[in-house]
Formats: C-alpha cells, structure tokens, sequence
C-alpha cells in the first residue's frame, strides 16, 4: 500500500478524523488566506475575502487527491454544484497537494465544477486540519458566511456526510 494511502487509511481506522478541539468553531471569524488554485485545470490565484464578496463559501478539506475517499468525495460535490450555487456558496476545495496535482484533480475528479486549492502550513495551522504525523489536511468541511463567520464545522474521515451538513448548513442561511 502506498504510503499516503497507508496515512489516510491508518487515520481513518485510528480515528483521528475528528479533532475534539476545533481550532475553528461555529460563530469565529474565518482566518484569511491567499494560495493558487485550479479550476477546470487552469491554475488561478485565490484570495477568501475576495470569494466572500460573492457569498457564502463552502471551504472542505481533504487528505490527497486521486485517493479513493477524496475522489469520492469531490464526485459528491460536483454532483450537489448546481444546489450549491442555488443557495448562494460557492464550493473551495483545499488540500496540501501541489498546483500540477490540483490542476488534473480539478478537471478529472471535481468534473470543472469548483476549484481547488494548495493549502499552506499556514492556512493548514489557522484551520486547525492537520494529520498527525503526515503532511497532509484531515477532512473537515467549513461552511463560511459572507461577513466571514464560521457557520458550520464538521470534520470526519468518512467523506459520506459532508456534502449533506454543508448544503443543509448553506441552505439555512438563507432562511
């Protein structure tokens, strides 16, 4: 088994999905961030106050990219793009893989939908998302409103629920 797989498989089994302390929860401020992404494979520069500007923004986390859950997951998220953009957010995918890695991800897996995005040490620390032991983000998904308040926090290696609570989450905020 690959190594990272080995990582995500070993976390996941170990759980240590779910932080019992946040760094982030419900009711902070969103710590602002500036990094490159990719969106339907060409690469861009992504600001969150910019994105906020816009909406709400779905901010989710996952380990690696082209792992089984990860791939999953962002299949997930582009099958619920349109009930994204109905609700008003915007989906952010962010992980510590490279812009290459994030450009072929963001055309195979995320289907061209929403973008992705190279999270720093820094980004990965104020989000509090870190693996133990591995370079690599955990799976917490973060549902941020315009004026930059947490709304939402669920972190969990399972990528099953976090489409669900993120859209739900989304979906109350315009009630």
């Amino acid at each position: 088994m690959r190594p990272i797989l080995l990582a995500c498989t070993l976390a996941a089994t170990i759980g240590l999905a779910a932080p019992a302390t946040a760094a982030l929860k419900v009711g902070a401020k969103a710590p602002d961030f500036e990094t490159t992404g990719a969106i339907a494979g060409k690469p861009f520069k992504l600001h969150l106050a910019d994105q906020l500007k816009k909406g709400p923004v779905v901010l989710y986390f996952f380990p690696k990219a082209f792992t089984s859950g990860c791939t999953a997951e962002a299949h997930a998220f582009s099958d619920a793009s349109a009930a994204f953009k109905k609700a008003g957010a915007q989906v952010i995918g962010m992980s510590a893989d490279d812009l290459p890695t994030l450009q072929k991800f963001s055309v195979t897996e995320c289907r061209n939908s929403f973008p992705v995005a190279s999270a720093s040490k820094a980004t990965i620390k104020a989000y509090d998302v870190k693996l133990p032991m591995v370079s690599m983000t955990n799976r917490t998904s973060y549902v941020i409103a315009k004026d930059g308040q947490i709304m939402m926090v669920h972190s969990d290696m399972s990528w099953k629920d976090h489409v669900a609570k993120s859209l739900a989450a989304v979906q109350a905020l315009k009630r």
